[in-house]
Parts: C-alpha cells; sequence; structure tokens
C-alpha cells in the first residue's frame, strides 16, 4: 500500500506535458477483439495520444524505476542469464516500464546507440509494444518501453499453468504480429532481429503485441539471431546476414510454435508436412477447436515462409490476406479467450460515497463532495493558517484561499489552479486539502499526471487520508493505468474502514 513516491518531484518539464496519455486510450478495437477495420492514420493517431512521447532518461531515472536493477523484477524468461536482461520498472508518475540493460560495451559508442534507439522510437503502432525511451551513460545502455502485463507467446504456449492457448487465440496472435511486421515494413524498418515467442507479449486487454526491442540488433556487430541455430533462417547461416525474407523465415517458425504448442526445428516440421502427418504436427491439446481445412491451411502458410530460397517465401501482405480469413471469433475480447480475469473490474466491497464516485469516474459528485467536506480532514493537522501569528503575510494567504476556494466552487478549475498554486507557494506546510483540491483541478483540466502528483503531496500531508488515495485512483483510470488505479481505490477503503474501526471502538 501507499503511494508511488514518498517525495513529490518538481513540475514536469514541457515534453512530458505534451506526452500524457489521453482520457481513454484503450484501442477501440479492444473491445470486438481487435477485429480489422479503421483507418490506418487514426490507429497512429491513436497510440501517439496513448503512448508517451521518445525520449531520453536519466540513469539515475531508471535506477530508481528499477530499485538499482533488482534482481526481483527481472522479467527476462531465463532470467540473470540472459545476455541482455529486461527488467520491471515503475517511473514517478507511476507507469510500469520495461528496460532492457545490454551487457556492458555493447554498443560502444553512445550516439550510435541513441540514433538507433530514436530510429526505433518512432514506430509507433497498436500491434507493437511501443519504445518509449533509452539511457546511454558511461557503460550503461538501455531502452525502455511498455509494460506488457500477461507475459510472452513462450509461456502460453510451452509452460501454461491453467489451459492450453485456444486455437482462436494462436489465429489471434498470427494475425496481429503480421500486422505489426506489416506496419514495420510501412515504416521502412524491414529487418526484425529473431523473431521468435519470447518477442510477443500480451497487454492488459490480452491482446499480443511484438516487442520493439526486436527492431534493434543486440549489439552494434553482434550477431541478430540468439536463438537455436535450427531455427535461424539458412542465409544467416551461410552468409551471416539477415535480410527481410529472413523475418518471413522466423514468422514460419512461430507458426509451428502455434501449431504444435511446442519448439519442433522447421526441419523435422517440413518433413512431417510433405508425408502429409499433419496431425503429428497439430498439439493434442487442440483438438475439436478447428476445423481441419483451416489447419490445412496455416499449415500451408508456415511451409512456404520455411522455404530454403528466400525468393520463395511469401511476403507480408501474402501473410495478412491469409491469416486474416481464418479467425472466426473476432468480437470476442482477447482476455475472454485467454481466461484473464481484468483486475480493474473487482471493485473493494466498502467503497464511501467519494470512493464510488472516483472508481466511476463520476465527476460532477467527486466535486460536490470535496465542496462539501471542506477543510475539515485537515482539523487538527499542522496548519500555518491556524497557528501563525496574524500578520499581513497570513492575511495575504487567507485572501487567496478564500479566492481559490471560490473559484472551486464555481468549477472556474484554471483560476482555481492558479490561486492554489500561489498558495502551496507562500505555506510552508500547506494543507492536505489543498492539494486535493488542486489535484481534482488538474484533472478537469486534462492534466492527470500534475493530478496525481498532487494527489500524492495530499498523502504526504496525511499518510493515511482516504481522500488521497481515491483521488489517486481517479488520475490513474485517466491516465488509462486501470491496474494501479484498482491498487488504490484498495488501500483507499482500506483506510476508511480502519478509521470507522477506531471511531467504534
Amino acid at each position: 500500500m501507499g503511494c508511488f513516491q514518498s517525495k513529490v518531484a518538481g513540475p514536469l518539464p514541457p515534453n512530458d506535458a505534451a506526452a500524457l496519455p489521453a482520457d481513454n486510450p484503450a484501442d477501440p478495437e479492444a473491445a470486438n477483439g481487435g477485429a480489422d477495420g479503421g483507418d490506418a492514420a487514426d490507429d497512429k493517431e491513436a497510440v501517439k495520444r496513448a503512448v508517451p512521447v521518445f525520449r531520453e532518461f536519466a540513469l539515475a531515472e531508471l535506477r530508481a524505476a528499477t530499485k538499482g536493477f533488482s534482481a526481483d523484477l527481472i522479467v527476462s524468461e531465463s532470467g540473470e542469464k540472459a545476455p541482455n536482461v529486461v527488467y520491471r520498472g515503475r517511473l514517478d508518475g507511476g507507469r510500469l516500464i520495461a528496460v532492457k540493460r545490454f551487457s556492458r560495451l555493447s554498443w560502444p559508442d553512445p550516439q550510435q546507440f541513441l540514433a538507433e534507439a530514436a530510429g526505433v522510437g518512432k514506430v509507433r503502432h497498436k500491434r507493437l509494444v511501443n519504445l518509449i525511451g533509452c539511457c546511454a551513460e558511461g557503460d550503461e545502455r538501455l531502452l525502455v518501453a511498455e509494460y506488457m502485463p500477461n507475459d510472452t507467446l513462450s509461456k502460453h504456449l510451452f509452460h501454461w499453468d491453467k489451459q492450453p492457448l485456444p486455437w482462436e487465440m494462436r489465429l489471434r496472435v498470427a494475425h496481429f504480429i503480421a500486422q505489426a511486421l506489416d506496419h514495420c515494413n510501412a515504416e521502412n524498418r524491414k529487418i526484425y532481429h529473431d523473431l521468435n515467442a519470447y518477442r510477443v507479449l500480451f497487454d492488459e486487454e490480452g491482446d499480443p503485441r511484438l516487442s520493439s526491442f526486436g527492431l534493434m540488433k543486440n549489439s552494434r556487430d553482434g550477431k541478430s539471431y540468439s536463438t537455436n541455430l535450427a531455427y535461424t533462417p539458412p542465409e544467416f547461416l551461410r552468409t551471416g546476414r539477415v535480410i527481410p525474407e529472413s523475418v518471413i523465415y522466423s514468422y514460419g517458425t512461430v507458426l509451428l510454435d502455434l501449431l504444435s504448442g511446442k519448439h519442433i526445428p522447421p526441419s523435422h516440421a517440413l518433413d512431417l508436412i510433405r508425408g502429409n502427418n499433419i496431425l503429428l504436427l497439430m498439439d493434442s491439446s487442440l483438438e475439436g477447436q478447428y476445423a481441419n481445412e483451416d489447419a490445412t491451411k496455416l499449415v500451408d502458410l508456415a511451409s512456404k515462409c520455411l522455404q530454403f530460397e528466400a525468393r520463395d517465401r511469401p511476403n507480408i501482405k501474402y501473410l495478412l490476406s491469409s491469416v486474416g480469413p481464418l479467425q472466426k471469433q473476432k468480437e470476442v475480447a482477447s482476455h475472454v479467450l485467454m481466461g484473464i480475469t481484468k483486475a480493474a473490474s473487482v471493485l473493494p466491497a466498502i467503497l464511501s460515497p467519494l470512493g464510488k464516485a472516483c472508481s466511476v469516474m463520476d465527476l460532477t459528485a467527486v466535486h460536490d463532495i470535496l465542496l462539501k467536506t471542506g477543510y475539515k480532514d485537515d482539523e487538527g493537522a499542522e496548519n500555518e493558517l491556524s497557528f501563525q501569528e496574524w500578520t499581513q503575510q497570513v492575511q495575504e494567504m487567507l485572501n487567496t484561499k478564500k479566492f481559490g476556494d471560490i473559484a472551486f466552487r464555481d468549477k472556474d478549475f484554471k483560476t482555481a489552479i492558479d490561486y492554489y498554486s500561489k498558495l502551496v507557494a507562500m505555506m510552508s506546510a500547506p494543507s492536505a486539502t489543498v492539494f486535493a483540491r488542486r489535484s481534482f483541478s488538474y484533472l478537469m483540466n486534462e492534466q492527470a499526471e500534475l493530478a496525481l502528483r498532487d494527489a500524492m503531496q495530499a498523502q504526504v500531508c496525511m499518510p493515511e487520508w482516504p481522500t488521497a488515495f481515491y483521488l489517486q485512483a481517479l488520475a490513474l483510470s485517466k491516465l488509462g493505468m486501470e491496474t494501479d488505479a484498482q491498487d488504490m481505490l484498495n488501500d483507499g477503503a482500506t483506510f476508511e474502514a480502519k478509521k470507522q474501526n477506531s471511531w467504534r471502538s
């Protein structure tokens, strides 16, 4: 429990303010399982609104976000043994991130690394795990991407706990990854390094996305393939070079994974296909879930992708036209197909009127409750307005507070922000209520991250104040961070119950 940081940082730099996610950044296709449709330009614009602007991070910021690159936060499936370890982290504003830490001196020239990373950072799409930043300080070379909470395709195919990945979800993976590769092609990023089941991750909605990390080599002069040589394209084994057709070959190996539910070397799979032993290739756990005709089409596509000669392989447009029509349940959301329970749908058992209003984003009710509550929760807290000697400075503070409260009451939130900001600057210990009111005012002016910071500062003033937690939940929901918003609602409800129990006793 508790806020994301114990001390609020200074004002956001201009670039961060511009990078704030929109109020409802969820992809419109998520509700219908990511079905096709919609203009590509609209999709691109939606991603721009939902994902922070690519920027260069300070090493200290990423070190703090990963708790000093703690081994407990490693999310690479090979753990610390991975050549380039990936960590889960949390930025000051609460956003979860994935941080890829390259082995020392993988990129000796920091400027080359920054330039490469910035190029990848420009490639944005709803089917990609988008890159949001990088860092090159000293020997450290780090990439920062969106965090995907629902594991990798490898985990769901080869190491599942509750249920195997359903056939319809496997088709969706094949289609969405083809869409991601098609977009990369359109952005002139035709080389994707080491496409495999570890590079496909599932977001909060359960939708599969292709990691942007694969758009960058593991080092300036390093190998492009780290998987078993049995799965690498023939031309790479011959020349050590990767060409666009190599990506098609690797896509074929992913299709084999989806069909079989296990790692099968392409040479062995092709022998089964040529011998018409398709049933031996198919994952037995999928029995009864697919039409033989659909399975045959996917097997045939895999066979075409795995041709020895690069020129004999299909292009990405062919992949799209082949896997798109196979989907039969486009209207079913991915998290439903996968059996993933979304935490945000579960509300605490006991919520105060303010907590309920925040949970359903009823901003009118939140405003009314904050007005009615006034400053009574500050009573007993150290407050300069109450205890300082009566001086001209105090009179000025009282007037500033009065004008801020009037603007807040009249829903003139821009003016309220101005007066409350002056009040915060004048007082050495501003009240939690002032921060709460300014937080809500920021929220009403579409400045959700500033609202989050003020809500956290209110919690610093009063560590167990439910209102501070509920306002954090409201701001996090506005930022599209539903899981974290749910945590804040639960924390607020916990302190609410604690307060009520203390009254009863």
